[in-house]
């Protein structure tokens, strides 16, 4: 066997977890992340992730410290506005349109997308760059045992690892979090998502637009041009069966139902990529920390793709911890420096959860008197601009006393 001794080990090669990996290497300290899958890094491979990030305004400053906004950022799609539809009438025609501009409460973007397919790629390429970097892809953590001074994790293949400080980044249903014995809240809708990217005669116009009617809401998010027509990524959620049946639809007759869907506020759609499916539910973790242990991402809370929250909310959970880490070097992974994070983060975090199941079960009701009060509410805090504004930053993940 291979004993490794490491300050991080990071279980779990996602966006979340490469990026914490590029994160607390660019900051000096020696880093190992495994995954028991490697990363798909090309949009037609198999298995490749053909959902987006939004990457908010507080998540830039994270990026740019683990050195992975210059890779990203010529990739990236500014997202200038988010427009608000409600289609909830007789037909799936819109009948109330906002639209909220960054501009109004800022000098930046509310976000830059870009493809989860290609963030993989990047991620990693960076992480070639940092020595003190190691990355193992199709290695799993396979037993955890933690002690006061040290975490020591056997992984798949069998190498021992001992390190003071282990991240768990390893999605909903945490292998990490399980072995440290943390329990976690789960809500189930009875919905999925469908990801995939379209193109449509209309510009996108950097405009974001979120579309609701039932089931929950149809997502349109801009991209770069494909092949000289604008291109958008689509996130369509749905009741379970529903979006099952969308799924096994003929390319002709799923083109004219997400028009359909669409509103066709951009012309017609035509699909570009295969079309993945994604359960939907909202979780959050008991605790964000154990002995030696600290949950990010998924491992922690798990939201519904509404208001790009969810990968933001992790890029919060990296930069909490890497500031903590970097403030106090010798204690990292301590009792005193893991309850801080947790104090730090879980409050927040459960207020998120919370909103955006509120905001899901909203979207989803397909009841007249609920589509009509739904489309009240768009129209009635769009019309007070203090609300208006403070929505947006705190849609942003900016602290309202910001």
């Amino acid at each position: 066997m291979t004993d490794l001794s490491t300050d991080i080990l990071i279980s779990g090669g996602g966006v979340a977890g490469l990026t914490a990996a590029a994160a607390f290497g660019s900051a000096g300290f020696s880093v190992s992340c495994v995954d028991p899958a490697p990363p798909v890094t090309d949009e037609t491979a198999d298995g490749a992730d053909l959902r987006t990030t939004a990457f908010l305004q507080p998540s830039l400053k994270v990026l740019k410290d683990a050195g992975l906004w210059d890779r990203l950022a010529p990739h990236a799609t500014e997202l200038q506005v988010m427009r608000i539809v409600d289609a909830g009438g007789k037909t799936p025609a819109p009948r109330v349109s906002r639209a909220f501009k960054a501009s109004d409460v800022s000098d930046l973007p509310f976000g830059w997308n870009l493809p989860n397919w290609l963030l993989r790629r990047e991620m990693v390429a960076r992480l070639k760059e940092l020595p003190n970097v190691t990355f193992h892809p199709g290695t799993g953590t396979a037993s955890v045992l933690t002690r006061d001074v040290e975490a020591r994790v056997t992984l798949t293949d069998g190498t021992r690892v001992r390190a003071k400080l282990l991240i768990a980044a390893d999605g909903r249903n945490s292998p990490v979090r399980e072995a440290v014995g943390i329990g976690a809240k789960t809500i189930r809708y009875g919905q999925k998502a469908l990801a995939f990217a379209v193109t449509h005669p209309e510009p996108h116009n950097n405009v974001s637009t979120e579309i609701h009617r039932s089931g929950g809401p149809f997502t349109l998010v801009p991209l770069p041009d494909r092949d000289g027509r604008p291109c958008s990524a689509i996130v369509w959620m749905e009741r379970g069966p529903e979006v099952l049946r969308l799924a096994a639809l003929p390319e002709a007759e799923f083109n004219a139902e997400m028009t359909a869907r669409s509103g066709a506020l951009f012309g017609p759609l035509r699909l570009e990529t295969r079309r993945t499916v994604w359960p939907i539910i909202s979780q959050i973790a008991h605790r964000m920390y154990a002995e030696r242990t600290a949950l990010i991402a998924e491992a922690a809370h798990v939201v519904p793709p509404i208001g790009a929250q969810g990968l933001n909310m992790s890029l919060a959970d990296i930069r909490v911890l890497l500031e903590l880490s970097r403030a106090a070097p010798a204690d990292i992974g301590n009792d005193g420096m893991l309850e801080l994070y947790h104090r730090r983060r879980h409050p927040e975090v459960s207020a998120r959860v919370a909103g955006i199941d509120i905001l899901n079960r909203t979207s989803m009701r397909g009841e007249r008197i609920a589509r009509d009060l739904r489309a009240a509410g768009i129209a009635g805090l769009y019309g007070l601009p203090p609300v208006r504004k403070a929505l947006m930053r705190a849609g942003m993940g900016v602290r309202l006393s910001a």
